[in-house]
C-alpha cells in the first residue's frame, strides 16, 4: 500500500475487494488500477460525517465504511482533496457525490484497519483490475493479536531515575512494532504500580508543550520508583494508534481551530484507536495479573480488566497545564472521560 501497489482483501463469504490507497497513488497509478476510469471511492465513516454524507441511506451505519460511487469529475486531484481533511478548506466544495451499499463489507472495513496500521489515510480507490497480491482478513486480524506477543529479550538498563531498572523487549511474528516494558525496583508482594504510556515522538523526544506525554513520562518513572517496584509499559502506539504522520496531521487540523477529538475524526480514525490489550498481553507474561494503574483514563482502567488483568486501584497522574495545552487537557477532560 505505501508503494502505490493495488491490493485485494479477501473475507469469507464475500466477493473480494480490489483497493488502491489513495494517498500513495497518483495519475499514472490509478490509470493502471482503474484503465477504463471505472472505479468507486471508499472512505470510513467518521470522513464521510465530515462531507456530510450521512443523510444518504448508504452512508447512515456510523459502524461501516462508506463507498461513493463513480461520477465523471472524478479525478486524482478530487480524490486526494476528498481523503485528506487539511485540504477543506482550500477545496470547500468536492460534490456532489453519490453514496452506494458497500459490497463486501467486512472486506472494506479490514481494508480502513489496514490502512491505520500502514499509517496512511483511510480512503482507497475500489475496484479495480487484478491486484499485486491478496490478502486475507484474517491476516490483517492476526496483526493486531496481542496474543502473539512474546518476550524477546531482556538486559540490565539503568536510566536517570533509576539506577536498577530492567527493560524487557516484546514483539510478534507479524507486526513490526516492539513494545517494551521497564522494571524499577523488585517484588515486595504489593500489586506493583503500573504506567501505560504509549508512544509519543514529539513530547518524549522532541519536549513538545502540545501534549503532557514527556513530563508524563518522567513523572511515571519517578512514581514508581517511589513507590518501590513497579513497571513503565511504553506501548508503540503513537498517536492513540494512529502513527505518527496521521498524528502530525491531527495536529495541523489543531492549527485550524479542531480539537484533538475532532482532528482525529476528521482524519477518519477512532477517537482512540489503541489496542490495551497489548499491555495486559505484556503484563501476564511479566507475570503480573493485579496491578496498581498510574492513570486518568478509565479507558485504561477498563482495557486491563477486559483482558484479565485485575486493577486494585487507580492512582492519579495530573500534571501542570502550559498555555499550549490547555485546551488539549480540558477535551481529554470533557470529551474523553479523562480524570484529571
Amino acid at each position: 500500500m505505501r508503494r502505490g501497489w493495488g491490493i485485494a482483501i479477501r473475507a469469507t463469504g464475500e466477493a473480494p475487494v480490489t483497493l488502491l490507497a489513495i494517498e500513495t497513488a497518483d495519475a499514472g497509478r490509478l490509470a493502471d488500477f482503474a484503465p477504463g476510469g471505472a472505479f468507486d471511492l471508499l472512505i470510513s465513516s467518521g470522513r464521510a460525517v465530515t462531507l456530510k454524507l450521512t443523510n444518504q441511506h448508504a452512508a447512515a451505519d456510523p459502524d461501516r465504511p462508506v463507498a461513493i460511487q463513480h461520477a465523471p469529475w472524478f479525478d486524482m486531484a478530487l480524490a486526494t482533496a476528498l481523503a485528506d481533511p487539511q485540504l477543506d478548506l482550500a477545496t470547500p466544495l468536492k460534490g456532489p457525490f453519490r453514496t452506494i451499499p458497500v459490497a463486501s463489507p467486512v472486506a472494506a472495513a479490514a481494508a480502513l484497519r489496514l490502512a491505520r496500521i500502514a499509517g496512511l489515510l483511510p480512503a482507497f480507490f475500489t475496484g479495480g483490475v487484478e491486484a499485486e497480491l491478496t490478502i486475507d482478513v484474517d491476516d490483517i486480524d492476526a496483526h493486531e493479536d496481542a496474543t502473539r506477543l512474546a518476550i524477546a529479550v531482556r538486559a540490565r538498563l539503568p536510566v536517570a531515575q533509576a539506577e536498577d531498572a530492567e527493560i524487557v523487549a516484546f514483539r510478534s511474528p507479524e507486526s513490526a512494532d516492539e513494545h517494551v516494558a521497564l522494571l524499577i525496583g523488585q517484588p515486595d508482594g504489593r500489586p506493583p504500580l503500573v504506567r501505560l504510556h504509549s508512544e509519543c515522538l514529539t513530547g518524549d523526544v522532541l519536549g513538545s508543550l502540545k501534549c503532557d506525554c514527556g513530563p508524563q513520562l518522567d513523572a511515571a518513572i519517578r512514581a514508581i520508583r517511589e513507590s518501590g517496584w513497579g513497571l513503565l509499559l511504553y506501548l508503540r502506539q503513537e498517536g492513540r494508534g494512529i502513527g505518527l504522520v496521521n498524528k502530525l496531521r491531527a495536529y495541523a487540523l489543531q492549527d485550524q481551530g479542531y480539537d484533538t477529538v475532532d482532528a482525529n475524526t476528521r482524519l477518519g480514525f477512532a477517537i482512540d484507536a489503541r489496542d490495551f490489550g497489548v499491555a495486559a498481553r505484556m503484563l501476564t507474561l511479566l507475570g503480573q495479573d493485579r496491578v496498581r494503574l498510574l492513570t486518568n483514563n478509565p479507558a485504561k482502567v477498563a482495557g486491563l480488566e477486559a483482558a484479565g488483568v485485575t486493577v486494585a486501584e487507580r492512582v492519579a497522574h495530573a500534571l501542570p497545564a502550559n498555555p499550549h495545552n490547555e485546551r488539549y487537557l480540558a477535551t481529554k477532560r470533557d470529551r474523553t472521560g479523562h480524570q484529571l
